[in-house]
């Protein structure tokens, strides 16, 4: 990743993703971007289990999703995220999912803010180095802020 592109993914969408109207379940939204966001992290190196040697976890404090265009069950879907705050230590995020056609049509954002616990503690944390630098290889939005 070079910092400006976001990380992108394409949807693979599955019929029981598709509710009584037709098209994506509200939740389906929520549940691909956290598979985004886990395959973004993984990526840098943040993988599962340098989470679980290093004693973090991410933790979500809100999650809002705005819906503008649908996405209908064989409709080709991307879907891109990028940072948008991060706080000065690295304890604390704020992620850009933005939900798009193949024809560029905008059909969603999704924000999402959070932090770093220590899993054995149960309380909020920085991450350690390697997370640190992991982390400053993600993709930022044009508004990016440390906070």
């Amino acid at each position: 990743m070079d910092g400006h592109s976001p990380f992108r993914t394409r949807v693979q969408l599955r019929w029981a993703d598709i509710d009584a109207n037709f098209h994506l379940r509200h939740s389906v939204y929520y549940d691909l971007c956290a598979q985004q966001r886990m395959e973004a992290l993984a990526s840098i190196g943040i993988t599962m289990g340098l989470m679980k040697e290093q004693h973090i976890g991410p933790v979500i404090f809100r999650e809002e999703c705005t819906f503008r265009r649908e996405i209908a069950l064989h409709d080709e879907v991307f879907l891109d995220l990028a940072m948008r705050s991060m706080s000065l230590d690295h304890g604390r995020f704020s992620f850009a999912h933005t939900f798009s056609k193949a024809d560029g049509t905008y059909c969603a954002t999704l924000i999402i803010e959070g932090a770093w616990i220590d899993t054995r503690l149960r309380k909020l944390t920085a991450p350690p180095a390697i997370a640190v630098d992991a982390l400053d290889h993600l993709p930022r939005t044009a508004d990016f802020s440390w906070t």
